[in-house]
């Protein structure tokens, strides 16, 4: 009986032994099995855009540079109209708008804003050509393109126009200028008529040498900050110009894309936006 006992005792440590073992070895073997497959799916390199050879923004080198240009220009019409405001708001009186820019060409007659409102118009107009430009060469629309370049060069050069005949008028017939009302025996009849009347009446008749200094600063920041945005708006048509004799060329076309007629339009949209400025601050506050 004892020696039953201490066979079946033998009998069962050693199939024990050997579950024990069989089952380490299957353990083993799932064990390198899932080792080897998160090794293999933890070991695909990951693609670094930061590395260099193409933009993480995915802009182009072209288009990057066009927004730095921007972001500069934009900081120096922001000096320019924060030094007009702040000499103006420094300033007992200040010419009126609706008393200065009231001509039209052609037309007699008092009809304050409305030769600068047909500017504006017409810039804006220009603005949307300019985005059917680029729209149109999303799709590599060569014929849309040049049409529509011509139609913003056209609307370039119409209010360019138009900003020649306001100055002209401005120095020619008001008298205004650069350095202009500068001395001081100028007589009131000289520049009475930039003043309304009711709210700067009194500084007129009281303190004419303030009101002839406002003049002065006046027509310095209009004829320098209008002229600035004036020469953006010039280069601007010989920009688009030179893409629309590229674009009829078929230079764009050989390239497989229009980036240049996108690059110009950013450009075209900031002189459009920073005239909004301008005209908000020199024709309507």
């Amino acid at each position: 009986m004892g020696i039953f006992i201490c066979l079946f005792s033998g009998k069962s440590i050693k199939l024990f032994r050997n579950s024990h073992t069989h089952s380490q070895l299957i353990i083993h073997t799932l064990s390198k099995h899932i080792m080897s497959h998160s090794t293999v799916v933890t070991s695909a390199p990951k693609e670094n855009v930061w590395i260099g050879g193409r933009s993480p923004y995915n802009v182009s080198y072209g288009k990057m540079m066009m927004w730095f240009f921007l972001l500069s220009d934009a900081l120096t019409f922001g000096a320019l109209l924060i030094s007009y405001g702040t000499t103006r708001f420094f300033s007992a009186v200040w010419p009126d708008p609706n008393e200065v820019f009231k001509a039209f060409p052609f037309m007699h007659g008092s009809a304050p804003l409305l030769f600068v409102s047909l500017m504006t118009f017409i810039l804006i107009m220009s603005s949307v050509t300019m985005v059917l430009a680029v729209h149109a060469g999303h799709y590599g629309d060569k014929k849309a393109v040049a049409k529509w370049l011509l139609w913003t060069i056209i609307g370039g050069i119409c209010f360019l126009a138009c900003q020649a005949w306001e100055w002209t008028h401005l120095h020619g017939e008001l008298g205004g200028l650069w350095g202009t009302f500068t001395d001081p025996n100028t007589p009131v009849s000289s520049f009475h008529h930039f003043f309304n009347h009711h709210t700067a009446g009194h500084v007129l008749e009281t303190q004419p040498l303030v009101a002839m200094q406002a003049t002065h600063n006046f027509f310095n920041y209009f004829f320098t900050i209008t002229g600035f945005h004036g020469g953006h708006v010039t280069s601007g048509v010989v920009f688009n110009i030179l893409i629309l004799v590229n674009t009829v060329n078929g230079v764009y076309e050989r390239r497989g894309h229009y980036e240049m007629v996108e690059k110009i339009g950013l450009y075209w949209h900031f002189v459009d936006l920073v005239w909004v400025f301008v005209f908000t601050c020199f024709y309507l506050l």
